[in-house]
């Protein structure tokens, strides 16, 4: 049988969202793994390498200079001892998760599953697990689909701060352990993105032109696939490397739906998300939008990813408030998006109290209010009121939401309007219904039907509210129409 998908803009371009993410709307994402050891945050194996930075320092003083302890020691010390995959899938999905996404590289070039090609892995060296396969069938078992992310591309020009040494203090000139010969294949051999004596941040380029690194990139992210078939592929940026011809990233995202058309009769079952804006590349897959998100309605499904706190543990981390989480949910499910929300994990395994108090929020709130977010479909433009998220960069602010803002979607015949906030009048009015839609009845999730009436000419509906909200966070009307 002819594989339905090739490796080009062209046919890559008849993608067509599978329902079961639309459907979804939520998923947690465990992006875990040797960085986490520390507790100190996001980029730790590179920002060890940049003399001046936290990390740097907190590394110096913690574990020893990077030319004594490295990374590769430092991977070794993560075990993973109380990693219990059944037991936290059982409070994702509880909160309402519908897809799990495990991270399988990040561009610390180690991964979390046992590979045929790369000695660096989780079930050789540190946790001596397959994290990957665990956390497959815990998923899987508990019917939620599962995903994969790879941040693999951007390893090589990322980590080329390995191979440089201090300027100043007891340590000047004095090699880093990225240099090592017998750990090469760890580090990279990479020095052509080294330059001495300077700042290596931001990293430039992203993406290298390394033809032999684009060529690892695609064996390991192929048998990635082969291994897990995942129902979504998650790359950290732009596909790899390149759209203009048959280029790696291509390849992989033809490989994903292509195997998955062979499991599902001929019909792809499978996302690629990206970070690609451009239209021609977009509709290849899903776009994803890192710590920010669509200012309107989309046309087509997308997906925010973000995290509770920092995106590998960090005790300085700051963390959402159950009330973000789930306006942020609620504002992009009815922008026709997916929120892929980051449980930040200990070097054991374990999550923290803090991460407990949001899932449990989460799940109460889900029990009350989530028949209008799973399986539905944005209403109209998906939006009511003045207020909206800011779109800048990787900004995260709490809108100061009002009474007459309201998130809409729908699934049948119900619409689901969420109040943004609660009113202080006790009445609701949403306006988005207009005069030719006929009200049937009006319910409050999670409290005893409410009375209602319609306003002429403009059909604005006005609901009177119960004294006290059903949930201390947003709530939903559901709406009956003909």
């Amino acid at each position: 049988m002819t594989d339905p998908f090739q490796p080009t803009l062209e046919s890559l371009s008849a993608f067509e969202c599978p329902d079961w993410f639309r459907d979804a709307k939520l998923g947690i994402w465990s992006h875990w793994g040797p960085q986490s050891v520390p507790r100190y945050g996001d980029w730790y194996a590179r920002n060890m390498y940049i003399e001046g930075t936290d990390q740097y320092r907190y590394h110096l003083r913690t574990f020893g200079h990077p030319s004594k302890f490295g990374y590769k020691d430092l991977v070794e010390s993560w075990k993973a001892e109380r990693f219990d995959p059944d037991g936290l899938m059982d409070l994702y999905a509880r909160a309402g998760a519908r897809y799990f996404v495990a991270l399988a590289s990040h561009h610390d070039n180690f991964l979390n599953y046992p590979s045929r090609l790369h000695r660096w892995n989780a079930a050789e060296v540190g946790p001596r697990k397959d994290v990957v396969g665990l956390w497959a069938d815990a998923a899987r078992g508990r019917g939620l689909r599962f995903g994969l992310s790879e941040h693999l591309g951007a390893a090589f020009s990322w980590w080329s701060v390995n191979k440089g040494a201090d300027t100043t203090g007891p340590y000047a000139g004095v090699p880093y352990d990225g240099t090592d010969a017998a750990a090469e294949d760890l580090y990279l051999a990479n020095h052509e993105h080294y330059t001495a004596g300077r700042r290596p941040d931001p990293v430039a380029p992203w993406y290298t032109a390394n033809p032999g690194w684009h060529r690892r990139w695609l064996d390991l992210v192929t048998e990635m696939i082969d291994l897990y078939q995942p129902d979504l592929l998650y790359s950290d940026g732009a596909p790899p490397f390149g759209v203009h011809g048959m280029e790696p990233g291509l390849r992989a995202a033809a490989h994903l739906y292509n195997t998955s058309a062979a499991r599902h009769g001929g019909r792809n079952e499978a996302v690629y998300t990206h970070k690609e804006r451009h239209a021609e590349v977009r509709r290849i897959g899903v776009l994803d939008v890192e710590r920010s998100q669509e200012s309107a309605l989309s046309p087509v499904p997308w997906q925010t990813d973000t995290c509770l706190g920092g995106w590998f543990y960090d005790v300085r981390a700051v963390y959402k408030s159950p009330a973000h989480v789930i306006e942020l949910l609620v504002d992009i499910a009815a922008k026709n998006g997916c929120l892929l929300l980051n449980v930040p994990q200990l070097p054991d395994g374990t999550i923290d109290e803090e991460c407990r108090h949001l899932l449990k929020e989460l799940a109460d709130w889900t029990d009350l209010c989530g028949e209008g977010v799973h399986g539905t479909r944005p209403y109209r433009d998906g939006t009511e009121g003045p207020s909206g998220v800011v779109v800048d960069g990787f900004r995260e602010d709490r809108v100061a939401w009002t009474q007459t803002d309201y998130r809409l979607t729908r699934r049948g015949n119900t619409v689901y309007a969420f109040q943004m906030a609660w009113p202080g009048d006790g009445r609701a009015i949403v306006r988005s219904l207009g005069s030719e839609t006929e009200v049937v009845s009006v319910r409050l999730l999670g409290a005893a039907p409410v009375e209602y009436h319609r306003i002429h000419p403009d059909g604005e509906l006005v609901v009177e509210l119960p004294v006290r909200p059903p949930s201390p966070y947003v709530n939903c009307l559901a709406i009956e129409v003909r």
